[in-house]
């Protein structure tokens, strides 16, 4: 009895789109480092130092409702996570060694449990209500969510929305920290607010917008390239 063949899986690598304000010196960085990276050091364990320095960021967040010098271990964090987030993919096609659909799926995956981390430790820290921490979650899965689904329907993986990605997003967090040093209040228009609440309120409200900006943008796509007959 002859056994049946098992059918080849044809996967097609999304166009990776990225325009956000550091993309280009950020590729440069990236490749620099790429290309100088000791042979020992592999694409796998620089998305897991990606995943455990953003854990370490949540339990840094957390620490600092005791001591706000805890900010400045989630800003060391927050750089490795860069380091371990951004290279992994750029190590691997440097040295010719991709895996497009394992690569893919366990970097986002990553992505998802390593925010849920960060934002938790964030909602515990002090620096905001607990409430803006969990509409900047929701909205980020919102976001992230659309983004995937956009990946596999559209064969585009956009890695910035508009000007701004992940990097600025860091960014933004590093010097919120260090602001959060100083005086973790804001004062607006007479009265006070706590910094990090302002930023979250103003984040989550702009992911969420830009959340179904795109899936309305993308939607008409879809339906242009698929009409009924």
């Amino acid at each position: 009895m002859s056994s049946t063949p098992i059918p080849t899986v044809t996967f097609i690598t999304a166009r990776r789109i990225n325009r956000s304000l550091t993309a280009s010196a950020e590729k440069r960085a990236l490749h620099y480092l790429a290309e100088r990276a000791p042979t020992w050091l592999t694409s796998d364990q620089l998305t897991l130092l990606g995943l455990s320095a953003q854990i370490g960021a949540g339990v840094a967040y957390a620490l600092a409702r005791f001591n706000k010098l805890a900010l400045l271990l989630v800003i060391l964090c927050l750089i490795l996570n860069w380091l371990g987030d951004s290279l992994d993919g750029t190590l691997a096609r440097v040295r010719h060694q991709q895996r497009p659909r394992y690569g893919f799926y366990v970097d986002h995956i990553v992505d998802v449990f390593g925010s849920v981390a960060l934002m938790c430790g964030l909602a515990c820290s002090g620096l905001l209500q607990w409430q803006t921490g969990i509409a900047m979650l929701i909205a980020f899965l919102i976001l992230s969510a659309e983004s995937y689904l956009a990946t596999y329907t559209l064969s585009t993986f956009e890695l910035s929305q508009g000007l701004f990605g992940p990097t600025e997003l860091r960014i933004l967090l590093i010097l919120g920290n260090l602001a959060a040093l100083r005086s973790p209040w804001a004062h607006v228009l007479g009265h006070r607010f706590l910094l990090f609440d302002i930023g979250g309120a103003i984040g989550a409200a702009s992911m969420f917008v830009l959340a179904v900006v795109v899936t309305i943008r993308h939607t008409v796509e879809l339906y242009q390239q698929e009409p009924l007959p």
